[in-house]
């Protein structure tokens, strides 16, 4: 089976929409990666990588070094979705960067102590502001994904 890429916004039918989808994540990748450079986003991070089982190893770089790398990926991740408007094999990867980007800030729903607690039906509850921050990364998640499904041609 051969993989056929596609610039979704400009390959042919109605896609032209997802355009709004690439630019909004362009502008959020934006805010939230120059935002990790600052010391107020990277402690506030901290505690959601160090009870991560996915990203706790970053703590070998300090708080700040942490931050600066996420940082990284997410401008990074800006570049390869810019790119991806025209270049379809990128933006397929540029939404598929997304996609494990909001994977793992997803898990911290579920990884960090103190954001979910369990209802009297036992149903996990948001509990914090931090939680329903974190809740609009399932919105974000099925963007991304939307973008990459629609990168790849049938």
């Amino acid at each position: 089976m051969t993989v056929h890429f596609q610039v979704p916004e400009v390959a042919s039918g109605s896609y032209w929409y997802l355009a709004f989808l690439r630019w909004s994540m362009v502008a959020i990748f934006i805010w939230f990666g120059i935002q990790k450079f600052t010391p107020y986003a990277a402690e506030a991070i901290a505690p959601l990588i160090a009870n991560s089982p996915f990203m706790s190893w970053l703590s070998v770089f300090g708080v700040r070094g942490e931050a600066k790398i996420i940082g990284t990926i997410e401008l990074t991740t800006v570049a390869v979705l810019i790119v991806g408007s025209v270049i379809a094999m990128a933006s397929a990867v540029g939404a598929a960067m997304a996609c494990v980007t909001f994977l793992l800030t997803t898990s911290f729903v579920f990884s960090t102590p103190g954001i979910t607690q369990k209802s009297s039906t036992g149903f996990p509850i948001v509990s914090t502001l931090l939680g329903q921050f974190l809740l609009k990364d399932i919105a974000l998640l099925a963007a991304s994904l939307t973008l990459l499904l629609a990168s790849l041609s049938p």
